[in-house]
Formats: C-alpha cells, sequence, structure tokens
C-alpha cells in the first residue's frame, strides 16, 4: 500500500521512521517533510492546508491511506474534503473529522464535553468580549493562581498561567478585547490550577474500539530545572514512572473509555489518534486538554516503544477492527532530547548549516526543523532536532540521547541536558 504522511516536524519523522519499517507500506509519501523524512520516503512540496493539491498527489500516485500529522489540517477539515469527494471517499484518512478535532480546536467544546460525560478536569468558565464584565467579576472570587486558555488554535501559546488578580484581569481584558492570541482569544475559557506533575497519555481509536498507546512526559520550559519560558517542548521520556498499572487503571476507567463512549454517543465519528493531556494530582488523574493528533515532541519517544506494526494498526482503524489487531510494547524506556536554535522560543537563528549527523550512534535522530540545500542540512525551525535513545534503563538512556545531542553542530545550538531527572 502506499501512504501519505501529512506534516513536516520531529512527530512526522519518527511516524515515517515507524511506518517505513511495515511491510505493508509499499511506497511513503510525505507532504511536506523535512531534510529527515527523505531517508525514509519521498518528500513533496505541499503546504498541509493545500487540500486540492494534496487531492492531485493521492490519485496521481494511487496513495491508499493518509495519515495526518498535525492539527491544522484537521481542523480545517481534511477528512471531511476527502469523505465529500467522489474520487476520494475510499481513501482512508487517520485522523478525526472536522466536528471530532473540535476536542483540540475549541477549548470551550472539550470543555463542555468533558463535564457532559463526567471526565474529571478543573472547573472552569467560559467568557467573550460580550461578557468580560462578567470574567472580571468571576476572576475576583477564584484562588491563585488561575489559568487562562485561549479558546482556538494558538500554536501552542495560548495558554497563561497567572499569579496575580490583577495580571489575570488585565490579561482576559487583553486576549478578548485586543485579540491578544488573535482570533484564538475571541473566546477564552478560565479554568482552575490544578497542582500535580502532568503527562500525556495516547489513544488510538477506531470510533469504537481503542488501544491505550505508551505514555510519555514532555518538558516544555526552556531551561534547565523547568524555568524560562515555555516551548514546544525540549524533550520527553516514555515510560513514565510514576504511571503505575493503578493509576493507569483509572486513566482508562474515568477517562479513555468515557471519552470514547462520549464521542459514540454524541454521533461524533472520530478515527484517530486522542491525546490526552493529563494532571496526576496525588495519585488521580485529572484532564488538563484533549488533542486530536499525537504530541511532539512525545511522539518521538513513543513510536520506538511500539513493537507492532505501525500501518496494520491504523489499517484497523481505517477498517473498523482494530480490537483485532495486536499491540506490542517494548519494556525499554525511550528519553528524547531536542536541540533548538539560538534565541528560541523567541526570535530565532535559521539557515545554519548542520553537521555532524553521521556521529550519532547509540539513538535516532529525528528531524523537526530542517530541510535540504544541496548536499547539506540546514536548520529552518525553532525546534531543529530529536534525539531519541531506547535502552533498558532511563538513566542509560538519557545519558545516550544527551551524548548524542553533543555530537551534533550547528551555529547557535541549545539543547537541556536535565531531561527526565526529575523521573530517576
Amino acid at each position: 500500500m502506499k501512504i501519505l504522511l501529512i506534516g513536516s516536524g520531529g512527530r512526522e519523522s519518527a511516524f515515517a521512521w515507524k511506518l517505513s519499517q511495515s511491510p505493508q507500506c509499499e511506497e511513503l509519501f510525505i507532504a511536506p517533510g523535512n531534510a529527515g523524512t527523505g531517508q525514509y520516503g519521498t518528500n513533496v512540496d505541499l503546504k498541509v492546508t493545500d487540500f486540492a493539491g494534496i487531492k492531485d498527489l493521492v490519485l496521481a500516485k494511487g496513495i491508499g491511506m493518509v495519515l495526518v500529522g498535525p492539527e491544522e489540517p484537521l481542523v480545517k477539515g481534511i477528512h471531511d474534503f476527502f469523505l465529500n469527494d467522489e474520487q476520494l471517499k475510499s481513501v482512508p484518512v487517520i485522523g478525526p473529522q472536522q466536528e471530532g478535532a473540535q476536542l483540540e480546536g475549541s477549548k470551550d467544546f472539550s470543555k463542555q464535553f468533558m463535564q457532559r460525560n463526567n471526565v474529571p478536569t478543573a472547573a472552569s468558565r467560559t467568557f467573550t468580549a460580550d461578557t468580560l464584565q462578567d470574567g472580571l467579576d468571576y476572576l475576583a472570587t477564584q484562588g491563585l493562581p488561575i489559568v487562562l486558555k485561549a479558546d482556538g488554535l494558538a500554536a501552542g501559546k495560548g495558554v497563561l498561567i497567572c499569579l496575580s488578580l490583577q495580571e489575570a484581569q488585565q490579561e482576559l481584558t487583553e486576549m478578548l478585547t485586543q485579540a491578544k492570541f488573535g482570533e484564538a482569544s475571541s473566546k477564552v475559557v478560565v479554568e482552575q490550577f490544578l497542582q500535580g506533575i502532568e503527562l500525556s497519555v495516547f489513544v488510538l481509536t477506531d470510533g469504537n474500539s481503542y488501544k491505550i498507546l505508551p505514555e510519555a512526559k514532555d518538558y516544555k520550559r526552556i531551561g534547565e530545572g523547568d524555568t524560562g519560558l515555555n516551548t514546544g517542548g525540549m524533550g520527553s521520556v516514555s515510560p513514565v514512572p510514576f504511571a503505575d498499572a493503578d493509576f493507569m487503571q483509572k486513566v482508562e476507567q474515568r477517562i479513555v473509555i468515557p471519552t470514547v463512549e462520549g464521542l459514540k454517543k454524541e454521533g461524533i465519528p472520530y478515527k484517530g489518534f486522542i491525546f490526552v493531556g493529563l494532571m496526576n494530582c496525588d495519585g488521580e488523574p485529572y484532564t488538563i486538554e484533549y488533542n486530536c493528533r499525537m504530541g511532539d515532541p512525545e511522539t518521538e519517544s513513543v513510536m520506538p516503544r511500539i513493537e507492532s506494526d505501525l500501518v496494520d494498526l491504523l489499517q484497523g482503524v481505517a477498517e473498523g477492527n482494530l480490537h483485532e489487531r495486536e499491540l506490542r510494547i517494548s519494556n525499554k524506556v525511550a528519553a528524547t532530547v531536542m536541540c533548538v536554535a539560538g534565541g528560541y522560543p523567541g526570535e530565532y537563528l535559521k539557515n545554519k548549516v548542520m553537521s555532524g549527523l553521521e556521529n550519532v550512534r547509540g539513538s535516532i535522530a529525528f528531524h523537526a526543523g530542517t530541510a535540504k540545500q544541496g548536499d547539506e542540512v540546514i536548520t529552518t525551525g525553532g525546534r531543529v532536532i530529536a534525539v531519541t535513545s531506547l535502552q533498558d534503563d532511563m538513566f542509560t538512556a538519557l545519558q545516550q540521547a544527551t551524548l548524542d545531542a553533543s555530537r551534533i553542530y550547528y551555529d547557535g545550538k541549545y539543547f537541556r541536558k536535565d531531561i527526565g531527572f526529575d523521573l530517576i
């Protein structure tokens, strides 16, 4: 079968690496891909939201399955585009239709969905510019810190944790009246702050049955010791030691099953990944958010631990018989260290030549923000390359990934050397 993978980041590099190992994958196309994905398939220069161009490619190449990596094309309805086109409707798309993608596309939609389906989550209320005064009054009655979330997609930047009432009221005003996060903050969810340890749980579902994939923990702050600005993720580890069998049973019973059953009950078709962002509060799981796709950089730690054929699992999603497919997970530990560009997450250096990739020995280098320029690899993004090592224990995995990250060179390179140390 010929497969099209949509996206260009580290997540898509990990997907491409895993898909290309399947005997069922006859040919892999990645749109647009990056400098690393080309070793697993054929990069095609198409934007992830160029649905017409994607259609032409699928028909020209006889593609039999489409896996959507990032959230934007899903929220914009790529799955619906396929279903509504006579020539494309028989080609399975892995990723929810537009209504299901609202689990990520609208924080307000997802919070209301959680409340309707008794999924444990923080108390919240949603406000618009018309109800700004109600929002300011509500903030005055809440404990601190308090969380403000832009309703729509804001490239991972639409969440603020406010430590004082004055800060919260000022930020809410700016979000609603000055479009601080553009259209994404035309609605704002004001949410109780949960104290605990975060982790990510990944579910693959065909809309009826589901498989829980390896969980992971990511590290969002730029600085060591979890300090400094939030980023898209500086690294990740899988498995997560505190997510033991008892905790994961609570997650499945209280969150995963009510979520999958809730989608069915509400008539929302869903074929793809559900990312559940969780907080472990003294051993009790609470849902912070849903995403309608796999996480990044968590995918780079999750994929190496999946021993089954990924294409076989995805075909189970497409055919609605996922429950018949086998999911085998390695007992080994995967650690991912993200190398970023100088200046990230602010204005960062670009177009720097990369060297030393051939020196990576005990890890896999998943490209993220890279491109080919002639024979050279250059940096194009803030998060440049994810270095993942799969080893028998966490210390060895972290040590190896950190060592291999230091073997790659480009001007301005930075990475955290303490990923996962809080768990050892």
